[in-house]
């Protein structure tokens, strides 16, 4: 028989998960599967439970939390050989690459793609600072997902980050950096600088068709400007314009961001050291289950 690791965050959103624990071991029992339930209990504890789910050899591994559970357990699986399908039932409060793969909340809708999805393999980005999956930034506004207090996030879910973001409107920085990509360098001022696998970002669609699946990453910088730093930031995510003066975007395969700014970067919604960053792409480094129309959009390689 097909062996199954469920690895939930219990205290994940507004922590309703433990609720539908028995709907979801049953509907893997019907579809063939045993079934080992962990939940986490400490920080980076989903680490280590996922490198238990390579060694002990699991065909499938359902991840239940937010974006941070998830950044988690790539990075268990990463730092291992032989690595089990994933399959993710996704219960933050942001959820920002459950939303770009179209994996609903609703328990009942996620586990029909697991169970009638098809799989593909999706690249993973590893760094100095650790691996991670959909985004990696430093500037303005990045650190929300980590300083929203955790209670504010239960009671009022993604308005909790709306009311920590206007705390830091009026607190931009001016990083100084030098990038190096496949195409050059590149120099200057940024306010902000995110490393992107994914269309969207703390909500909003920054990429507007990324691939999934090609080993290469999309990064966007925004230019320091005097003043006007927050309008870029409106224009370039509720407009959504293709060319933004101060705004540049492109796609690489290694990535080093030479940077001495205090500020810390955002992995995936959680808190990594400041300093340097060195990127390289693992293509297609994992398998994970998505809708046929979710595959056709965004991996192109699978």
């Amino acid at each position: 028989m097909k062996k199954c690791i469920l690895i939930y965050n219990p205290v994940s959103g507004k922590k309703e998960f433990i609720n539908k624990l028995d709907y979801v071991r049953d509907r893997l029992i019907e579809a063939g599967y045993v079934v080992d339930i962990k939940a986490t209990k400490k920080p980076k504890h989903a680490i280590e439970l996922s490198k238990e789910a390579c060694e002990k050899k699991y065909d499938l591994m359902i991840i239940s939390g937010g974006d941070g559970t998830l950044h988690e357990c790539i990075n268990g699986l990463c730092s291992v050989g032989k690595r089990p399908t994933i399959g993710y039932i996704p219960s933050g409060t942001a959820c920002d690459l459950a939303n770009t793969l179209k994996i609903s909340k609703k328990v009942e809708k996620a586990m029909d793609i697991i169970l009638s999805g098809v799989t593909v393999k999706m690249d993973v980005i590893q760094s100095n600072k650790g691996f991670f999956l959909y985004v990696a930034a430093i500037g303005t506004y990045v650190d929300i997902s980590y300083v929203t207090d955790s209670k504010l996030k239960k009671y009022l879910g993604h308005a909790a980050y709306i009311i920590t973001g206007v705390k830091e409107f009026f607190t931009i920085p001016m990083i100084k950096t030098t990038i190096e990509h496949d195409g050059g360098t590149l120099k200057g001022y940024f306010s902000l600088m995110m490393v992107v696998n994914s269309k969207k970002v703390a909500g909003f669609n920054i990429i507007d068709k990324p691939i999934l699946d090609d080993g290469l990453i999309d990064v966007v910088t925004y230019r320091y400007v005097p003043f006007l730093n927050n309008l870029l930031y409106f224009i370039s995510f509720i407009l959504t314009p293709k060319v933004i003066p101060g705004v540049r975007k492109f796609r690489t395969s290694k990535l080093k961001i030479m940077t001495d700014h205090p500020h810390k970067w955002n992995m995936d919604g959680e808190e990594a050291n400041s300093g340097n960053l060195n990127l390289t792409v693992h293509k297609q480094a994992i398998e994970i289950i998505v809708s046929k129309e979710v595959k056709k959009k965004y991996f192109k390689e699978s």
